[in-house]
């Protein structure tokens, strides 16, 4: 599945208007929390290779998205396909093909990515259609393509995101299955470095 320059692979590998952010600046010393072993190892796609998932979660300032963003560009220009995708956008998306009869084909054109960042999941609560047709996307791809995704909210908080019970357990279980899970903190180190500036 890699073809052509990594450019043409990314297919978006950041959010739209966003400044591309490098596994290079990530400040560990800031993020103590992140083990810089693990992710130079990530960074080495052979977590992409095998068809895993990696799961970022810490809150606000914390590194996730810096992370998720970098490692999407890394295995982009690994000459991965790799997809970026904030998780409302895409369930959106899901429910409006759903609408017009071409879910399978939406399916379809997501699953020919080797590695899907879902972004900023936990922020926004899905109703059950979404839900469940999200459900239908991270099944498809189970243990065949990888899939990232940055969550503000704990796996026990995600009640809050996926109403259903079951339905949140069952997305939970798909997205850990043989996961790498990376918990970035809960004190922003964006927060920290604007004190330190107006205390200088």
């Amino acid at each position: 599945m890699r073809t052509g320059s990594a450019a043409a692979q990314s297919g978006g590998s950041r959010p739209p208007g966003s400044r591309q952010r490098w596994l290079s600046d990530f400040d560990f010393e800031a993020n103590p929390n992140v083990p810089a072993a693990v992710v130079h190892t990530l960074a080495k796609c052979e977590w992409v290779c095998q068809g895993h998932p990696l799961c970022l979660i810490g809150d606000s300032g914390t590194g996730k998205s810096h992370l998720l963003i970098a490692l999407g560009t890394e295995a982009a220009m690994a000459e991965f396909r790799v997809k970026y995708v904030l998780a409302s956008k895409l369930a959106n998306e899901l429910v409006e093909a759903a609408d017009e009869l071409i879910l399978n084909k939406t399916i379809a054109r997501y699953g020919r990515y080797d590695l899907l960042c879902i972004g900023e999941l936990g922020y926004m609560k899905f109703d059950k259609r979404g839900a469940d047709l999200l459900f239908q996307l991270l099944t498809e791809r189970e243990e065949t393509a990888s899939v990232a995704i940055a969550s503000n909210e704990g796996f026990g908080g995600w009640t809050k995101t996926f109403a259903e019970p079951r339905l949140c357990a069952a997305i939970v279980d798909r997205l850990t299955y043989n996961a790498t899970i990376l918990e970035t903190g809960t004190e922003s180190h964006r927060l920290a470095q604007s004190r330190n500036q107006n205390n200088n």
